[in-house]
């Protein structure tokens, strides 16, 4: 199967060759796991960026059945951006695959999984969105949550479907460095 790649730009042009290069290298992702089925390169000049070399950003989405890996790189050039992306997203894939190999849990609760304390980090909250992202939810369940929040290092929360209660759950970071569990329910 071969991945679906997709590319989007922000204040920046997409010449032929450079879209040739990003889909050349992002249509071989599947070699080396072989559920993943889409892939979304996201590629941005920021022009208020404090320093001129983290100005070219590039942005790797990878989907696929059960999967959702995520880099993001920062350079003065783009070329060197994507590949420095898709050099982390191999590495996610590596740890993916190992995963899998080992097993899919060893049956603990979500209380017994170590987990390691956070940093603490003095954030304002904005009043205003600056910011909004969509993003398919696939069933998983409390231990693969915790997974994927590491791998795509998401410190502070990951939301996710439950696949045991069929509801929408948020993880986060509590202050003392342990996971807490959001259950919803509809009203």
């Amino acid at each position: 199967m071969t991945v679906k790649v997709e590319i989007s730009t922000h204040n920046i042009e997409l010449s032929k060759r450079l879209e040739d290069y990003i889909t050349k290298k992002a249509s071989k992702l599947d070699r080396h796991l072989d559920a993943l089925e889409e892939a979304k390169i996201d590629l941005a000049y920021e022009k208020t960026a404090r320093d001129s070399a983290d100005r070219q950003v590039a942005q790797i989405t990878v989907r696929g059945r059960g999967i959702l890996l995520r880099a993001e790189e920062q350079t003065d050039d783009i070329f060197a951006a994507y590949d420095m992306a898709l050099e982390k997203i191999n590495r996610q894939i590596e740890r993916v695959k190992g995963r899998r190999h080992r097993g899919r849990g060893d049956g603990r609760s979500l209380a017994d999984v170590p987990v390691e304390p956070a940093e603490a980090e003095g954030s304002e909250g904005a009043e205003l969105i600056s910011h909004r992202k969509s993003f398919r939810l696939t069933p998983i369940d409390e231990v693969e949550a915790i997974e994927q929040m590491h791998l795509l290092g998401h410190d502070d929360f990951f939301v996710f479907l439950n696949s045991v209660t069929n509801q929408v759950n948020v993880l986060y970071r509590r202050r003392n460095g342990t996971l807490g569990l959001i259950e919803t329910e509809v009203a």
